[in-house]
């Protein structure tokens, strides 16, 4: 093949690779100030991707607002293994078994904490259940639990996203997707919740199942290497084959209080949520983001927070009403 007819041909044969492998495709970058919405650092952060174990960001939220809802106590209340988790495959590090017995509390550790596949469709099939009996309605628990995740990401302005599933893994049929940017709006509304934040700051949890045999405990261990340093304080991590490595980061300073005109003190809370997709050194990257971040923050709020474009400039996350 002569170098000149190589050259014409080579975008044909780009055309012919799979896109599926997350390696093949660049990297997604979004990192904020959680209370003033402003934006710090953005890269291909509207593109369509899937984002693997991040979607259980949604599943959490949706499951801790039910629970204030119906005020659903998660520590005491407990759930049934479904017959679903079967259909699921791959790790089991809870070694669940259909009937057997969790209580919502332990279940979300081992979802959120250690990412199980398993414990969160045990959640949705839970919860679902729920929606559809106070809707008067019947089938399938786990699509309506997924409802609602949908639900709530259309209410945060989440246009780009669509959750196919509680865990993120792309089984058959529909694939999901989000973007670096909606990510970052689920992690600020997530963290918002104190059952929610409380669960993904822990570094490890001690939890227990009801089998035939009796109770049996496991530790369930955090993935996020970043747990531990300071100010780190969730949220989740994720990957797959399609989505690479993926982690969404959440780092709080101590308020800035500064006196006002009138005399009184004003305080400022400060909370940057960064959001890496698919990149091999997602920890690595997400701390220098962070810090990047701040550099660009605390300038900004000490020349008094000017924006110029607020669509361009802002995310605003506002609870649904």
């Amino acid at each position: 093949m002569s170098k000149y007819l190589f050259v014409r041909l080579f975008p044909l044969l780009l055309a012919l690779v799979p896109a599926s492998a997350g390696a093949q495709a660049p990297e997604s970058v979004m990192v904020l100030e959680a209370w003033s919405g402003k934006v710090l650092i953005a890269s291909n952060a509207t593109a369509k991707r899937p984002v693997a174990s991040l979607t259980k960001i949604a599943t959490g939220a949706v499951i801790v607002d039910w629970a204030n809802a119906t005020q659903t106590d998660l520590g005491t209340a407990m759930l049934t293994v479904p017959n679903s988790i079967v259909q699921i495959g791959g790790p089991n590090p809870m070694k669940l078994q259909p009937g057997e017995r969790i209580s919502l509390r332990d279940a979300l550790y081992s979802a959120l904490l250690g990412s199980d596949n398993l414990a969160a469709q045990a959640l949705a099939d839970h919860v679902g259940r729920d929606f559809l009996s106070r809707r008067g309605g019947s089938g399938d628990p786990v699509a309506a639990f997924v409802g609602e995740m949908n639900k709530l990401a259309k209410a945060l302005g989440m246009s780009s996203t669509r959750y196919v599933n509680p865990h993120g893994l792309e089984l058959g049929g529909p694939q999901g997707f989000s973007t670096a940017a909606d990510v970052a709006r689920i992690s600020v509304y997530a963290m918002r919740r104190n059952a929610f934040s409380f669960i993904v700051r822990q570094k490890d949890r001690r939890v227990t199942v009801t089998g035939a045999t009796g109770n049996r405990s496991y530790t369930v261990k955090t993935t996020n290497e970043l747990i531990g340093e300071e100010g780190i304080l969730g949220v989740k991590t994720g990957t797959t084959a399609a989505a690479g490595p993926c982690v969404s980061v959440c780092m709080e300073r101590e308020p800035l209080v500064r006196k006002k005109p009138d005399g009184s003190k004003g305080v400022t809370p400060r909370r940057i949520i960064a959001v890496v997709l698919n990149n091999p050194d997602r920890f690595g990257r997400a701390r220098s983001l962070i810090s990047q971040g701040w550099g660009i923050y605390d300038p900004w709020l000490a020349s008094g927070a000017p924006v110029q474009d607020p669509k361009r400039e802002l995310i605003k996350v506002e609870d649904p009403r």
